[in-house]
């Protein structure tokens, strides 16, 4: 039922216009007649109904088919104006002929029908319902040019984010490759244990982060497995605190928008000869938010390793961010000599 009346509503909104002008229309009659003739002639006020409701349709749909549409693709008054009035007369005169000539008879002159106020009321209320009917086509125009404006920006924005998700994959690629050529390099005897989180991570990059959310209980698991790969790589050396608050398996995300801000802290605060170095991150859910925090120690580099960029990982997790989250996230950076801190803030839905 309700699917009928969101795929017909307008015709609905149609349907009940004119049978509240039928019903109206049909009282008057009934009323001109009783106070005239004290009687209903059922006859005369059939037909005098069917011929009003005839023209006063032909004019409000020739307007809403032909005259109006015209109007909204040119822009011009005038030339409405112009293109309604021949028509308009046209029908006004037929019916006031029609009407007076099956209605009243040649017999029975009646006042009301031959006089100018008859044809003023006729004009005036078929004018009316002419543009009323005509901003129902407006108001249908103006919804169907929103809702595929709404769709083309849907669709844009669903391009956008899926051509940033597919910037990710080649840089986790290659951040795998430098961790297998570390292992590679230093014969690690962990090198089983690696390959097997790095398939998992992989069958989650490939399958699970298809879909525009996911859960936080998976995305915090994927980053479990990233952490675990660098404690492997460095040996156990760097302290690396990582805790979760609250209930993360009934949260939903948008996938990997958490993991670039731990990427940036391994890559830019932690080093196998940096005997200071430290990551501590922490995850929290409550009251429909969640709090993402990474706090890391900065090394110092060379003046060229400074002034690199992250690449695209940061300025890909920032336009993710305003996309899937316009005004629900807040991003908050605190950066010293000595340490960097992130702070992201995600408003759930």
């Amino acid at each position: 039922m309700q699917f009928f009346l969101q795929r017909h509503r307008v015709l609905l909104v149609h349907l009940s216009h004119w049978a509240v002008y039928i019903s109206f229309t049909l009282y008057q009659f009934i009323q001109w007649q009783t106070r005239r003739d004290n009687h209903v002639d059922w006859g005369r006020t059939l037909s005098g109904l069917s011929i009003e409701i005839f023209f006063t349709a032909a004019v409000a749909y020739f307007n809403y088919f032909f005259v109006f549409p015209r109007f909204l693709k040119h822009k011009n008054l005038w030339r409405y104006l112009i293109e309604f009035a021949v028509p308009f007369a046209l029908f006004i005169t037929a019916r006031v002929h029609l009407q007076r000539w099956l209605v009243d008879g040649h017999h029975h002159k009646t006042d009301y029908f031959y006089s100018s106020f008859f044809i003023v009321q006729v004009s005036a209320v078929t004018f009316l319902i002419a543009i009323f009917v005509g901003m129902l086509r407006f108001a249908v125009e103006w919804f169907e040019l929103d809702a595929k404006q709404k769709m083309s920006e849907n669709e844009k924005l669903t391009a956008e984010l899926n051509f940033l998700k597919a910037q990710i994959n080649p840089h986790f690629l290659f951040n795998t490759l430098n961790n297998l050529y570390y292992l590679a390099y230093s014969q690690s005897p962990n090198t089983t244990e690696i390959i097997a989180k790095l398939s998992q991570m992989m069958r989650y990059m490939i399958y699970d982060t298809n879909q525009p959310r996911v859960q936080l209980s998976k995305e915090l698991e994927y980053m479990q497995n990233y952490i675990s790969l660098e404690r492997l790589r460095l040996n156990n050396q760097i302290p690396i605190d990582f805790k979760i608050t609250g209930n993360v398996n009934d949260v939903w995300i948008t996938p990997l928008v958490l993991i670039t801000f731990l990427e940036n802290a391994f890559k830019h605060g932690v080093s196998n000869t940096s005997k200071d170095a430290w990551v501590n991150v922490a995850v929290k859910v409550e009251n429909n938010t969640c709090v993402f925090t990474v706090d890391n120690s900065k090394v110092q580099r060379s003046a060229t390793e400074t002034g690199e960029k992250s690449g695209i990982g940061l300025q890909n997790v920032q336009r993710r961010l305003a996309l899937s989250y316009p005004e629900r996230h807040q991003l908050t950076v605190h950066e010293t000599e000595k340490s960097y801190a992130v702070e992201l803030k995600l408003m759930l839905s």
